[in-house]
């Protein structure tokens, strides 16, 4: 009894209005989690079909599928179209669709000739009904039949099929009037200034989906998911400072833009993988930017301040590093691009070692290996491996020098561990208050705007990199887990559709910004809780910053882009039959 009176004991002692709040703080996870439910079973639960765009006939009559745009044909059994003979190589050719449909194949160093209807060729475009030769093996391209195409397409999985987006987004909407219901419950002099931005939000993710709806688009998951982490990060901004509401929204807005601008170039792989030298290029000039005008602040000199606008450069190269990166690695693993590659990650990781930012360094180099090792499948990503260990050293070296020479790095590489020791000092105050709010909060939290964090860890990383056990103290520990499961389905849906994506370029791109976004949220975690060292790195879509709402919202594009459930993903063209059918 004395439990539930604790529990539901308001400013003005146990009222009606304290037990209708107890109520809500149960209900509000547990609508959280059925909302994630939903999300898990529709981006989970799909089949894995791989899509075939055309047939290898065998001089013996076998057909072989060709199921992606880009294939690797070889001896090797990780290559897309295995061909077990001794005159073919591990890695011999690749065979590519284009945006209108043809095709052309490309020798990647086989032993033997690339010949196309018997004139040999280094790259050569392909029709149905030509032969293809490598090694002295004679393979038809022929055409996927009207039949065969139209099995295909009624036996792929449909979007929202028995977990209805619409319905999804209902419940959310509900979640977030919970939300606002718990924060207006009790007079607060921020009421309007909460009301109208969750309003708002609700407004834009409606808007939203009522939008690709027109378009024929019924796969909405992957936005729930980030409107709900952004459910939850209005709520922080809320309790931490309601002003920075606004710009949360503002910054939102930016990123939307930028995600639905992807969206629309990925549709023709063409177009996107042209802009791979803009990307790279903007990279370089964010950083170089960086680097003249970066303002220090908590020993790391990577924000820009125009007026009173700021702008952290290292976050938006996320986007440019992705782009750049599958476009320049998608299945053409020449010597050239591998090397390309290495030396453009080799100038970012060099920028941010110069900038003190080694938790966005470590991000980059876990994106770094996620392009590189993606498609394994010759000699020269061999020597990646060794060019990978190398840079992990390079930073590791660094680091330990940063630590002797960077107080606020030495403080927190010297008191990892044993933070309980270091309980009024900078080395383990933030960690020893984080670890106290999360106990305190329990399951279903104080309460929102009820917590310490911000005025027991310090204004200044309660709500960004110690934004974890700011949700566990006000929201209660299962909300904040509920965070952590929402990108666990996200990474769980692009491995499910990394082996039967179209296009490696698309799979790159997803599997690249997802663990950009694991890793991140990993550091946050991890650092908050005493595993590793605090980073300084955000919680994607919950930490406040502008920036990184931004750049979470942009590699969102490129996980949206990997969908390859019927109607499901804007970034994918449909065929007129499927318009017809949607």
């Amino acid at each position: 009894m004395e439990v539930f009176q604790n529990l539901v004991r308001g400013p003005d002692g146990i009222t009606v209005l304290s037990v209708c709040y107890l109520i809500l703080r149960i209900a509000m996870p547990v609508m959280a989690m059925f909302i994630m439910i939903r999300c898990g079973k529709s981006l989970l639960g799909f089949r894995r079909e791989p899509e075939v765009w055309a047939w290898l006939r065998m001089p013996t009559g076998n057909l072989l599928p060709v199921t992606h745009w880009e294939n690797l044909i070889g001896r090797k059994k990780t290559a897309d179209i295995v061909l077990d003979f001794a005159t073919v190589s591990k890695n011999h050719a690749v065979l590519t669709r284009k945006d209108d449909g043809s095709w052309k194949v490309t020798s990647i160093g086989g032993r033997g000739n690339i010949e196309v209807n018997g004139t040999q060729v280094m790259t050569g475009n392909v029709e149905y009904g030509d032969t293809i030769s490598l090694g002295g093996l004679e393979l038809t391209l022929e055409p996927v039949s009207k039949e065969e195409a139209r099995l295909q397409s009624d036996a792929r999985t449909k979007a929202g099929k028995g977990h209805s987006p619409g319905l999804t987004l209902v419940l959310l909407t509900l979640f977030q009037m919970m939300v606002v219901t718990a924060f207006v419950m009790y007079p607060t002099e921020h009421r309007n200034t909460i009301l109208t931005a969750y309003g708002i939000l609700v407004g834009v993710e409606w808007t939203l989906f009522i939008g690709q709806k027109l378009i024929k688009r019924s796969g909405f998951e992957v936005e729930t998911v980030a409107f709900f982490l952004m459910t939850i990060g209005l709520g922080v901004a809320a309790s931490a400072n309601p002003a920075n509401m606004f710009k949360q929204l503002i910054s939102m807005g930016i990123g939307l833009v930028i995600f639905l601008v992807l969206g629309v170039f990925l549709r023709n792989l063409d177009k996107a993988k042209k802009l791979r030298y803009v990307a790279a290029i903007a990279g370089i000039v964010l950083l170089a930017a960086n680097l003249v005008l970066g303002r220090n602040i908590n020993g790391s000199r990577n924000w820009i301040y125009i007026g009173s606008f700021s702008i952290q450069p290292s976050e938006l190269v996320k986007i440019c590093f992705v782009l750049a990166g599958a476009s320049t690695m998608d299945q053409i693993v020449t010597r050239k691009n591998l090397l390309s590659f290495v030396i453009y990650t080799a100038f970012i990781g060099g920028c941010l070692v110069v900038l003190n930012d080694f938790g966005t360094a470590a991000v980059f180099f876990v994106g770094f290996l996620a392009i590189a090792f993606l498609r394994s499948s010759s000699y020269p990503n061999v020597a990646l491996i060794f060019v990978g260990i190398g840079l992990a050293a390079v930073m590791v070296l660094t680091a330990v020098l940063a630590i002797r020479n960077i107080p606020h790095v030495q403080e927190r590489f010297s008191g990892y561990g044993h933070i309980w020791s270091h309980v009024y000092d900078n080395k383990g105050y933030q960690q020893t208050r984080s670890l106290i709010c999360i106990a305190s909060g329990g399951i279903f939290g104080l309460g929102l705007g009820r917590g310490w964090m911000q005025v027991m860890a310090g204004a200044g990383a309660s709500d960004t990199d110690l934004v974890f056990a700011f949700v566990s103290e006000e929201w209660g520990l299962l909300m904040a887990c509920m965070m952590v499961v929402a990108l666990a389905f996200l990474g769980l849906f692009v491995a499910r559709s990394a082996k039967v994506g179209r296009s490696s370029f698309y799979t790159i791109g997803a599997t690249a910004a997802i663990s950009m976004l694991l890793v991140q949220a990993m550091l946050n975690f991890f650092g908050t809780v005493d595993f590793l060292p605090l980073t300084g790195v955000t919680f994607p879509f919950v930490s406040n910053g502008g920036s990184s709402m931004m750049c979470c919202w942009g590699l969102l594009a490129f996980i949206k882009a990997c969908d390859t459930r019927q109607n499901a993903s804007f970034a994918v063209k449909l065929s007129e039959k499927e318009v017809e059918k949607a």
